[in-house]
Formats: structure tokens, C-alpha cells, sequence
């Protein structure tokens, strides 16, 4: 038996429905992403072991949304809330599906999880493009569900196109890291790219743009507000226009650098 075959017993064991239970604990361990009372999104659920995980681990105040062309058995536990969805992630639709078991979009998705991968072929640049594929639909529906400030960890096959999948997910989230959990097999090229704190505000990094400096914050730095956003700025003050730089970008607010004097100075 190898290391790897151990996974397998302790999921009979312990009472989860996948050994890639642990790879959520793991992924979970390694970057901090359930908490208690999140709102969580699985996506490619079936059988329903990253769903048993995080359920564990949200606890009786958070809700679980687990989504899959297969049927998922439900959880034997009644808490957290749990709702099943029946459908194609590839499916425009799928995402309202989602709002409605969400109350109508009233609760916002605190994680989106997606461990699905492609039928296999044996054909590796093909299943890598297709394992890209299915995690860009995950990204898109992180992007449309997500809370500001949300986490989101999607499974991947390492190849050619994963350099430009993990820049397009980290221009919308604060940062992106590879992990490989222990779980995974050891002949296997799946990695997850975990993303942390999803971005919403209007501007990015590098950007520069003229602000007027509406107010002052705590430590005397100006601030700016860009659709209601609010931008950080030192050595400034009220009533100034400036041109700045964006320097760093967070859930709720940023940073900018002055790139010349006030024109109001």
C-alpha cells in the first residue's frame, strides 16, 4: 500500500465520501479560506466530500451550495443549511440557479470551491485545456457571486496555459498561489490555484488617473473616492486635484502615490 493509498482508508474510516476530503482540510489548513458562518459554493459537489468539509467547518451558521450534474446524495447532518443544485457549470443559467438558492442574491458567497476536473483522454495538452476550461467557468461564476473581499481555490492540470488562467483570476482577487496538498495523488499534475480576497474596486494597480482629495484620513493622508471607492493618498490635502498612481489595491480601500504637484497647490 502506498502513502497515498492511506487517504483512501481514512476517508472509509472517518466517514467521508471522497478521499479528496483531505484536500480541502488541507487546502483549508494551508490557506485559511472557511470560516465560521461563510457562505460557501462547491462547485462539481458529487459525491459530496468537499461539501462534508465544509460543513464541518462553517458550522450551524453558514450555509453550503453544492453544484453538480450528478445528484448528490444529501448530508446526514441538518446544520449548516445545505441546497443541492443539479446543474452544467458550463451553463449560463446555472449561475441564477444559484441567486435563487441564495435567497434571491440576498446572501453573498464568501467562498467558491471547485475540485472538477475533465473526463480523461490520456491526451495530456487536451486535458489540460479542458481542466482550463472548467476552471475558468468556476472563476467566472466566483466573479458574478463572490463577496467583496471572497476567497476562491480552483483545481487545475499544471501545463501551457496555466500562467495566463492564474494572471487573468489574480487581476480580480488581492493575490493567487499555487497549492498542492499532500492528498493529491502522487502521478497527478492537479495543482489548485487558491486566490484571496476578490477585488471590486475600479481601479488596479499601475493605474494612474487624476482624484480630487475630498477628505482626510486618521493619519493625514488625503483621500480621493473613485465610484465610491476610496483611495488613500499621502502628502495631500482637502481640496486638491492631484494625479496619482495606484499603488495597491484592497477589498475596501487603496493606496495611491501623487505621479506630480496638485494642480490646486
Amino acid at each position: 500500500m502506498t502513502g497515498k493509498d492511506e487517504y483512501y482508508n481514512r476517508a472509509k474510516q472517518e466517514g467521508y465520501r471522497a478521499r479528496s476530503a483531505y484536500k480541502l482540510q488541507q487546502l483549508d489548513g494551508t490557506a485559511d479560506l472557511l470560516d465560521r458562518g461563510d457562505t460557501v459554493l462547491d462547485l462539481g459537489a458529487a459525491p459530496g466530500g468537499w461539501l462534508q468539509v465544509a460543513a464541518e467547518r462553517v458550522g450551524p451558521g453558514g450555509r453550503v451550495v453544492g453544484v453538480d450534474r450528478q445528484r448528490i446524495d444529501p448530508l446526514e447532518e441538518p446544520e449548516p443549511e445545505t441546497r443541492y443544485i443539479r446543474a452544467d457549470v458550463t451553463e449560463t443559467e446555472t449561475a441564477n440557479e444559484v441567486r435563487t438558492a441564495l435567497a434571491a442574491g440576498e446572501q453573498p458567497v464568501d467562498v467558491v470551491l471547485s475540485d472538477m476536473a475533465p473526463n480523461m483522454t490520456g491526451e495530456y495538452d487536451l486535458d489540460h485545456a479542458r481542466s482550463v476550461h472548467l476552471a475558468r467557468q468556476a472563476f467566472e461564476l466566483a466573479d458574478a457571486l463572490l463577496a467583496p473581499g471572497g476567497d476562491l481555490a480552483v483545481k487545475v492540470f499544471d501545463g501551457r496555459d496555466l500562467g495566463a488562467l492564474e494572471a487573468d483570476i489574480e487581476s480580480e482577487f488581492e493575490y493567487v498561489r499555487q497549492v498542492r496538498p499532500d492528498a493529491s495523488r502522487e502521478t497527478s499534475s492537479e495543482l489548485y490555484l487558491v486566490a484571496k480576497n476578490r477585488l471590486t474596486a475600479p481601479v488596479r494597480p499601475g493605474e494612474e488617473l487624476e482624484v480630487d482629495i475630498v477628505d482626510t484620513g486618521s493619519e493625514g493622508d488625503g483621500i480621493a473616492r473613485i465610484e465610491g471607492f476610496t483611495i488613500f493618498v499621502p502628502d495631500t490635502e482637502e481640496g486638491e486635484r492631484v494625479r496619482v498612481r495606484i499603488e495597491d489595491v484592497k477589498p475596501r480601500f487603496g493606496f495611491a502615490e501623487p505621479t506630480e504637484p496638485g494642480a490646486d497647490s
